[in-house]
């Protein structure tokens, strides 16, 4: 007669383990006999292969994971996924984090957020919020995560000996790094005064999408900006026919790429440009792809070209901040150029605040921030990779802090804006900052989008109004221009020969037409 099984609690990285050998093709049966557990329970691990990965992800790589056995998750598990995102920002960039600092973000975060309920940031929540991603206990002392500088200086020596005995050119290294954007925000002092954005009428920006860089040591070759959102086709792209944007755009849930998304961008997207890249120069069609450490892509055996001559390359955990070529400024300028961009996009128009909030669509965004990447300069990717190539470094040029530049110049022009008067340099350079939590991102909430649609719709001219319009003796107005305007972008969005260059001519002309607009309404009052 057979004993009654002991039970057996796997850890997360026990259920890891399994979905990679049943991935490599084990049976139900002998991976039951190995660990000790049912066959209903490997079957149930592969059911719930997407989630136990995901929550894998979210976690600290270098603790947790490998002893934690259960994955409950939070009461409030959207303020879990913002502050786990902060958090990893915040070692990422070598931020001291105590578990004050950890409290008081988590409350600020409940409170920006609108949720309900009685929070209370305990130090209960804290141990809680630790055990769930793994955060070791050192964390929360105050320590300063540094990178690991032995394990970045010992990658460093192999990736050069890697590079020699490759034969390979800086041509044929590329690097890619992803990173989260607030597209719907401006200074916090831009909109209005500290008590007007203290009522009900503003909160905090949470409209997110994740832009991943990728480019090659040389800084010649950047491919177009991969952009993952939430939607699988936002209401902004309408008639947009999603082949014809300037980036490459894909859609999922989780707050960071998910390996099948980064897969397929590898495969369809990665491979072939730089093949065809290579190919142009007149070189082997050879390269590699240097990444982050691997939780968040897949294993380095299932990333390479068909012929196996285009691969990844992981760098250790916790080396980041230190040598990731993405992460030493070419991110962070991104971002500093989208946001320049965005303000400037805000006084060109010259229109009401809550205005400007709802017109800015995410395919604004989108080819905000494909204008901002077009704008990094290759020197500045070149300087972005010396940790790695130390020899390059003669060539970088003067190191100019492109960020400090922007900063002052838009301080001068908000200065002189209406609505604008309160900013200054401090704002603004604070606002440029890649490491800030974009906490001063002020946006109207939707009870100000509920009141403005729940006024009278106004009268739309027929069309045979327009046809009149059309006619060069009669006055075209600024609201029937806006609206041609705005029709054509939706043509052109439909087309797949169309230049970017002329879409972004239309643009610019909407935006006239908007500050025009903007003018005779002020007159008129």
């Amino acid at each position: 007669m057979l004993g009654k099984r002991k039970r057996v609690v796997l850890t997360i990285k026990d259920k890891l383990d399994i979905i990679k050998k049943l991935e490599e093709g084990i049976s139900f049966k002998k991976l039951s006999v190995v660990y000790g557990i049912g066959e209903s329970t490997v079957r149930d691990i592969k059911k719930n292969k997407e989630r136990i990965i995901n929550y894998a992800n979210s976690s600290d790589p270098t603790s947790g994971v490998s002893k934690r056995k259960s994955m409950k998750s939070s009461t409030y598990e959207e303020l879990d996924r913002v502050m786990i995102e902060w958090f990893n920002q915040q070692k990422t960039e070598g931020i001291p984090v105590s578990g004050t600092i950890c409290a008081k973000q988590a409350k600020f975060f409940f409170d920006a957020l609108g949720m309900e309920g009685d929070f209370n940031a305990s130090s209960g929540w804290l141990t809680r919020f630790k055990q769930r991603h793994g955060i070791p206990k050192a964390a929360g002392k105050g320590t300063k995560l540094k990178g690991d500088e032995t394990a970045a200086s010992e990658f460093c020596g192999n990736f050069q000996e890697f590079v020699e005995r490759e034969n390979l050119q800086p041509e044929q290294i590329y690097g890619a790094d992803q990173t989260g954007l607030f597209w719907k925000c401006l200074p916090s002092r831009t909109l209005a005064l500290e008590t007007e954005r203290s009522t009900s009428g503003y909160r905090s920006s949470r409209e997110r999408i994740i832009i991943m860089c990728c480019a090659n040591a040389t800084g010649l070759h950047k491919l177009n900006l991969c952009v993952v959102g939430k939607a699988k086709k936002p209401r902004a792209f309408k008639g947009a026919d999603l082949s014809n944007l300037p980036v490459t755009y894909f859609s999922q849930k989780s707050a960071w790429i998910e390996h099948s998304v980064f897969r397929q961008w590898f495969e369809k997207y990665f491979v072939p440009q730089v093949q065809k890249h290579l190919k142009s120069k007149g070189l082997l069609e050879k390269a590699v792809l240097l990444l982050d450490f691997p939780p968040a892509h897949p294993n380095e055996e299932l990333l390479s070209s068909d012929d196996g001559r285009i691969i990844v390359k992981y760098l250790p955990p916790n080396v980041t901040s230190l040598i990731q070529p993405m992460s030493q400024g070419v991110l962070a300028t991104v971002k500093r150029y989208y946001r320049a961009g965005l303000l400037q996009k805000y006084v060109d128009e010259g229109i009401d605040p809550k205005m400007f909030w709802k017109n800015l669509t995410v395919l604004d965004a989108i080819y905000e921030v494909s204008r901002a990447w077009n704008m990094v300069k290759s020197s500045t990717i070149t300087k972005a990779w010396k940790k790695l190539f130390p020899g390059n470094e003669e060539n970088s040029g003067m190191n100019i802090d492109e960020g400090a530049i922007l900063a002052a110049n838009l301080a001068t022009v908000l200065q002189n804006t209406e609505d604008c008067e309160h900013v200054d340099l401090e704002n603004i350079d604070q606002w440029f900052d890649s490491r800030s939590n974009d906490s001063n991102c002020p946006v109207l909430t939707d009870s100000e989008g509920a009141e403005d649609r729940a006024k009278p719709a106004e009268h739309k001219p027929s069309s045979k109004t327009r046809k009149t319009e059309l006619n060069p003796e009669k006055h075209i107005s600024h609201k029937a221009a806006l609206e041609w305007t705005e029709n054509l972008l939706d043509y052109l969005e439909q087309q797949d020969d169309m230049l970017l260059s002329d879409k972004l001519v239309l643009r610019r002309l909407r935006t006239i037409i908007r500050r025009k607009q903007k003018t005779q309404n002020n007159k008129s009052h």
